[in-house]
């Protein structure tokens, strides 16, 4: 049995216009009727779904395996005359980024979007497009931009989010009373950077492809709209890949800082046990237990021996101190 909340929408249009929502099972005899189009969302559907809508569009068997399993990385295949359109959607959750998966079938008369994972609705993307029948008479292909369009403009606050905390862990970076250790924050942050670059430059050879082949499917006043897009993801890599080198330069830093710190202590170990060397060097030579030793007949010799081990310590103290070693 098909549970109805995996059908997040099915809807039927012509000339750019939405004319009703239909069925799973009204798909086929829809798409007879001349100039129609239909667009099938669906979220992380069963097997006995991803069935019917095979049969219903006629998808290949391996492109739909791929979309049932998810786990893929973004591409774009051509299956005779349908394109199967990986991406993958990210968004902060918890100070955190997240990701999951849309899949889409396009051919020249319907559009079939499977979210898996972590992905906003796509609900505004279709109320934008059925307020624009201008450009929605272009068909699939206009739905298609609308949503790659909105996945990339997805990456961009969660780069200003990544940013904006680098730039926190920078400035504390530098305090001078600081001794917090970020090196663990920084490499996540690096590594949150890395997935979301892989996410983003396959795009890049979808868009081209989008750009130069396929002219079935996408309309040639349809293409300008995806060379808008492959901009967008080039600015998102670059920013990037400036920002990853930024954070491996301050785990450097972090790390030099750890190491001064260390060798900050090591030389106060140092120079306090350069003081205690000299009345345990003194006191040493006292406990060695000679018959013969010309002190121990003179009044003032134990005052005198403190407080020559006090004046040598007092001398070297101010001395350690002077040079920064206390």
């Amino acid at each position: 049995m098909i549970d109805a909340n995996m059908i997040v929408n099915c809807t039927v249009y012509k000339s750019g216009k939405k004319l009703r929502d239909i069925t799973i099972d009204e798909i086929s005899d829809e798409l007879e009727h001349e100039g129609t189009f239909v667009w099938v969302g669906l979220l992380e559907p069963s097997v006995e779904l991803m069935r019917k809508i095979k049969e219903e569009f006629n998808l290949h068997e391996l492109a739909v395996e791929d979309a049932y399993a998810a786990h893929q990385r973004p591409k774009i295949e051509e299956y005779g005359d349908t394109l199967f359109v990986v991406l993958q959607t990210a968004q902060l959750w918890e100070e955190k980024v997240v990701f999951g998966e849309t899949h889409i079938f396009l051919g020249a008369r319907f559009v079939v979007t499977i979210r898996h994972g972590a992905s906003r609705s796509y609900t505004k993307v279709r109320e934008h497009c059925e307020s624009l029948p201008d450009r929605l008479v272009r068909g699939p292909s206009f739905v298609l931009y609308s949503i790659m369009d909105f996945v990339v403009d997805n990456y961009r606050p969660i780069m200003d989010d990544l940013e904006a905390r680098f730039d926190k862990f920078e400035a504390e970076l530098f305090e001078r009373d600081s001794e917090r250790a970020h090196l663990q924050d920084l490499y996540q942050l690096k590594r949150q950077l890395i997935k979301i670059r892989s996410a983003a430059v396959p795009l890049l050879e979808v868009c081209t492809q989008l750009l130069r082949f396929h002219e079935n499917i996408i309309t040639k006043e349809g293409k300008v709209y995806f060379r808008d897009i492959y901009d967008h993801v080039v600015r998102v890599i670059d920013t990037g890949d400036r920002l990853r080198e930024m954070v491996a330069a301050a785990m450097q830093v972090d790390l030099a800082q750890i190491t001064i710190r260390q060798n900050e202590v090591v030389k106060r170990l140092a120079g306090w046990g350069a003081i205690l060397a000299i009345p345990t060097m003194v006191f040493s030579l006292y406990g060695m237990n000679f018959k013969y030793m010309p002190e121990l007949d003179w009044h003032w010799s134990y005052p005198a021996v403190l407080l020559g081990i006090g004046g040598s310590c007092m001398w070297l103290y101010a001395r350690l101190k002077r040079v920064g070693w206390l």
